[in-house]
């Protein structure tokens, strides 16, 4: 039986679905993953109470759309500082930078961020939300060592790289610990720096 073409979405529809989507991601910094409730959604967007199923499937489809959302605007954001760079080393500090916005790197957000990285631990749907990131991260970081490292080499960079990212959210969500931007990121250079040493650092800071 052949199904129906979808119904294009009037611009009421898209303008509503970005307002939930909005207020969810509201909701999700202030409160992480276990206050993100459709109440919730609707009451931060300024709705009438159920109209969220209106707009979505359920409750975790707004969930799924505010992450990729915070993954489009994060990309962007690197992908502009990529285009600015003029070096090996200045494309691997916009990939740094991108990682660490200073608009974002607080205590409240980066708790919200590991309730969601401890759920998709166990949670399938939640876990293939991440990948595109480390996806991104993997390909962004071998385009720019490609010409100093094989790829095995890369791989391992990589590895270290994305837990060190990983492991310094971490340490700014914990509730007793006071970890500055500038020490996520100069952490962060620092082991860069080891992890490559000088006969990959000074290819890479030649400007192209």
């Amino acid at each position: 039986m052949q199904q129906k073409p979808k119904k294009p979405r009037t611009r009421i529809e898209d303008i509503r679905r970005v307002e939930l989507i909005d207020a969810a991601h509201r909701i999700f910094l202030k409160e992480g993953l276990r206050g993100l409730t459709s109440t919730k959604i609707c009451s931060e967007a300024g709705l009438s109470q159920g109209i969220l199923t209106y707009y979505f499937k359920d409750k975790e489809e707004v969930l799924f759309e505010m992450v990729r959302m915070n993954n489009r605007i994060l990309a962007n954001e690197i992908v502009e500082n990529l285009r600015r760079a003029r070096s090996g080393w200045e494309r691997l500090m916009a990939l740094i930078d991108g990682n660490f916005p200073a608009q974002r790197f607080d205590k409240q957000a980066a708790s919200a961020w590991i309730s969601l990285y401890a759920e998709a631990s166990h949670n399938e749907r939640y876990a293939r939300l991440l990948r595109p990131y480390y996806r991104r991260l993997g390909s962004n970081v071998s385009s720019i060592l490609r010409p100093y490292l094989q790829q095995g080499e890369i791989d391992h960079f990589i590895l270290g790289f994305a837990a060190m990212i990983d492991g310094l959210w971490l340490r700014r969500g914990h509730a007793d610990i006071d970890l500055s931007l500038a020490q996520a990121k100069a952490t962060l250079v620092e082991y860069v720096e080891k992890a490559l040493g000088p006969q990959v650092m000074q290819p890479l800071a030649e400007p192209y």
